[in-house]
């Protein structure tokens, strides 16, 4: 490198002649000199300028004093300066300008080093704080999984022990029923269908939360074997027709052939129940509400498409993205006067996920809703 304390002086007269000079480096002068022609320095300006040295023009012993640094392909290197002028006054006559230059290329090349240590520096603080606070983070989120862990377990136990009193009551209401006769109290028997209705729901609400419990856990099994949905449906069909027909729905089911598919078939058969289920919930009398079943065979993977639409109440465009939550209702009075308790549309959603599908719904409120759930055809390994 250049010693940073050599400098160059140079006085110029009035008309532009080189009254004294010395240079930071043999051979330099007329490079130098160039850089001062036109310039008519101001008060405190600085200029900021750059030289290349040659080592054809030099060669290896001329370079300018304490310049040390390696040549690049075309055997040049790069100085820089920084220049100031002032000019020499005689009483109100200028009769000269001294210009004085000084090489920085030692400093300019540390200020470049020290921001490579200091990027350096930064990355190195940066890497150690993200990997303290991924330990912080999973140190943080141990108390949480464990809590969440027995929350789970709870809720599997107590939905676990909860379906045997249940059955005891279903079966001791049952009982009752077999024992009346005509002079049994109308208050008596309506009593007895009110009890085995909210008996019914509740086990409903008991095995749905010992689903969600299980669909949790690693140990949450599917069943996986080839078959056909189309019967299936159907029968599920079939067997709303009852409900529906209560509230002079019309319930419809369309199908395009044979669905051969790889899944749970239970949990499938539980899928469309609760989709239908839902559908004829909140579609009023004289509505109407459509299975739709097809597969896919343009694409290179097969899909199963599964659709559930209906000309319903429908969903606030707001509330769409949150009913596949647990326990979440959109109009929670109605849906408590319907019997929903929130658990329907997630339990379709955790079928869904374990079966490497997606479910999305789309409504328009007073106009219906339609569910679209795609399956691949095949099971994802």
């Amino acid at each position: 490198m250049f010693k940073t304390r050599v400098h160059s002086i140079y006085i110029m007269g009035p008309n532009g002649q080189l009254l004294y000079g010395n240079d930071i480096g043999r051979g330099l002068r007329p490079q130098l000199l160039d850089l001062l022609k036109g310039w008519t320095p101001k008060k405190n300006e600085l200029r900021y300028d750059k030289l290349r040295l040659s080592k054809d023009r030099f060669g290896d012993r001329r370079f300018p004093r304490g310049y040390n640094k390696p040549l690049d392909q075309a055997n040049t290197q790069e100085i820089r300066l920084l220049a100031a002028g002032k000019a020499i006054m005689q009483g109100n006559k200028q009769i000269g300008t001294l210009y004085v230059g000084k090489n920085i290329s030692y400093n300019y090349e540390l200020f470049n080093w020290l921001l490579y240590i200091f990027g350096g520096l930064a990355v190195l603080f940066f890497g150690i704080a993200l990997y303290m606070s991924h330990i912080m983070s999973r140190r943080a989120m141990i108390p949480i999984i464990q809590s969440y862990t027995r929350q789970r377990e709870f809720v599997a136990d107590a939905s676990h022990e909860l379906r045997t009193p249940l059955s005891v009551m279903l079966s001791s209401i049952d009982s009752l029923e077999m024992e009346q006769t005509e002079e049994t109290d109308p208050f008596v028997r309506k009593l007895l269908v009110n009890m085995k209705d909210e008996v019914k729901r509740m086990t409903r609400l008991v095995s749905d939360l010992l689903l969600l419990a299980r669909s949790d856990t690693p140990e949450y099994i599917l069943h996986w074997e080839a078959f056909d949905l189309e019967p299936h449906a159907q029968m599920i069909v079939e067997s709303m027709k009852n409900l529906s027909g209560s509230k002079q729905i019309d319930l419809q089911m369309v199908a395009s052939g044979k669905l051969e598919i790889e899944g749970d078939v239970e949990r499938f058969k539980q899928l469309l129940i609760i989709l239908l289920d839902n559908a004829l919930k909140y579609t009023p009398s004289g509505g109407k509400v459509t299975l739709r079943l097809s597969l896919n065979a343009s694409e290179i993977n097969r899909k199963l498409i599964i659709v559930v639409e209906d000309n319903g109440i429908g969903i606030a465009e707001e509330e769409q993205k949150q009913i596949f939550l647990r326990f979440y209702r959109a109009d929670k009075s109605r849906s408590r006067q319907m019997g929903g308790h929130g658990l329907g549309l997630a339990i379709a959603k955790s079928i869904v996920d374990a079966h490497h599908g997606t479910i999305d719904v789309s409504s328009t409120l007073g106009e219906g809703t339609s569910f679209t759930v795609t399956f691949p055809a095949a099971r994802s390994r």
